[in-house]
């Protein structure tokens, strides 16, 4: 399961503009509850429980660290309720507005999402691929 960035420059960008439910942490602050918080303020519902399979941690080209998990779960993305975030726009016109963090979320094979996630995090669907011992092909 990915979700699509929001906001105007992503608004009609598909390939490489999805991402893992992800957000930053404070040193000290436990990186797994920290990932589960930025997943309930992203999608408005609680991360699914189960058995939770780290998948590590990358740096995206930008500097930021990002550390993921996944878990064996399902649930209805058609109706997300994400948190917003406030910038200018149209850019130069001194107007503030706000837009979701996230826009949507949908459920991918390994082989669609690869195609969507943004590069800096694909790391993540080997990751994800080598602990389950999925041979793509």
């Amino acid at each position: 399961m990915l979700v699509h960035m929001g906001g105007p420059f992503w608004a009609r960008k598909d390939a490489g503009a999805w991402s893992i439910p992800k957000g930053e942490y404070d040193p000290g602050e436990d990186p797994l509850e920290a990932a589960q918080r930025e997943f309930a303020e992203e999608l408005g519902t609680p991360a699914p429980s189960g058995e939770m399979i780290d998948l590590g941690e990358i740096k995206q080209r930008g500097g930021k660290r990002v550390r993921a998990w996944a878990v064996r779960a399902y649930m209805d993305v058609s109706s997300i309720t994400s948190n917003t975030f406030e910038m200018q726009w149209p850019p130069g016109s001194g107007q503030m507005q706000r837009f979701p963090e996230v826009d949507r979320a949908d459920w991918f094979d390994l082989s669609s999402a690869r195609n969507k996630l943004v590069q800096g995090q694909v790391a993540f669907l080997d990751a994800l691929a080598d602990r389950l011992g999925v041979v793509e092909g």
